[in-house]
């Protein structure tokens, strides 16, 4: 099994496991779950029907009470409304700050059963399942939960480390086709931001299979750059900035599209393909950046090219981005393929990214 610990700036510490067979294995691990006397794990319908009844009774064998909430798969479960239902099954089920929180699912899940700890009374201990392979590369790990407004994404959110994140690649095997899809662009992103050998080493794969083969080898190297990056930058004043490469971009095309066209994994795809055109013309990224990022994402099946839409309503939704600090917005950019760096634009710069 591979396992890193993630240390943040206030000394708290938690466990990183990545290995397949590790959701048949919860009930063996009494030290983490045992302390607990009642866990509340939350779910969507489509990983309910799947995996809720046996992680049920792996988690209820090593100790602890267990009951879940399921709520409805998509992005428009990331909402107030459905915060506030968690709420209130929380206090129904009598959780208190001795319990915790379970988190069964993909980023969705993640973020708002993670908000939902990070906030109710004013903070339980989470654990993160993450079964999406976005979720197991990137939003389980770090400590960011949040849920949606009607302006943006992620527009309420915290820092919430959670106690375990516990991989288990296997989830995957029943993850349909565009879910893995989505999940790459991601890993792709690791590879642009911090390591060329990992951007390598995805171009060089010819066979879904191979890919397969060494998923788990992929997913402890971008859980280790999110972990080193984390802990350097807890807070997201600095380097973990360069976690955002495509991501202004990109939820501006979530967002105008309702969350209905493009999916997190293809808008993030469009922006880092976008960001790099422009930083290549301005001189920032070395010349075949572009090309490069453009040639991977069409050999992972992503989208590249940055959809038509009224800078009018481009403006609405940019202006609203958590990253803006007074008229100012951090966006990353690359110089060469492993090599991130954060550029500060002014907004009229940043409406230039949509043209």
């Amino acid at each position: 099994m591979k396992e890193l610990i993630c240390t943040t700036s206030n000394t708290h510490q938690y466990p990183i496991m990545i290995e397949k067979g590790l959701k048949s294995r919860l009930s063996q691990m009494k030290a983490l779950f045992s302390q607990y006397h009642k866990v509340m794990i939350i779910t969507d319908k489509n990983v309910a029907k799947e995996y809720l009844t046996e992680v049920e009774r792996q988690v209820r064998m090593s100790g602890p009470k267990v009951y879940n909430i399921v709520v409805p798969p998509g992005e428009k479960s990331k909402c107030l409304d459905q915060a506030s239902s968690i709420y209130n099954e929380l206090v129904k089920c009598n959780i208190t700050r001795s319990d915790a929180i379970l988190t069964l699912g993909g980023g969705v899940v993640g973020d708002l059963g993670g908000f939902c700890a990070a906030t109710y009374l004013r903070g339980i201990d989470l654990i993160q399942l993450p079964t999406s392979l976005l979720a197991q590369v990137d939003s389980s790990v770090g400590g960011k939960v949040g849920i949606d407004l009607d302006y943006g994404k992620n527009l309420v959110g915290a820092f919430h480390q959670p106690k375990a994140v516990i991989i288990d690649p296997l989830f995957l095997e029943t993850l349909e086709d565009h879910y893995m899809i989505d999940g790459m662009a991601e890993v792709i992103k690791y590879g642009c931001i911090s390591s060329a050998n990992l951007f390598v080493k995805l171009m060089g794969y010819t066979y879904h299979e191979d890919l397969i083969e060494d998923i788990e080898e992929i997913i402890a190297r971008c859980c280790q750059i999110k972990r080193d990056i984390v802990e350097e930058d807890e807070h997201e004043h600095g380097i973990r900035r360069t976690l955002n490469f495509g991501h202004t971009i990109g939820h501006v095309v979530e967002t105008f599209y309702k969350f209905k066209k493009y999916s997190h994994g293809e808008a993030v795809a469009i922006g880092m393909a976008q960001i790099t055109k422009k930083t290549v013309a301005e001189g920032i990224s070395q010349a075949d950046t572009y090309r490069n990022i453009v040639e991977i994402l069409n050999a992972y099946g992503l989208p590249s090219k940055l959809p038509n839409m009224p800078l009018d309503k481009v403006q609405e939704i940019l202006f609203t981005d958590k990253k803006f600090e007074n008229e100012a917005l951090h966006i990353c950019a690359l110089e060469k393929i492993g090599k991130a760096e954060i550029v500060k634009i002014q907004k009229q710069q940043a409406i230039e990214l949509f043209k």
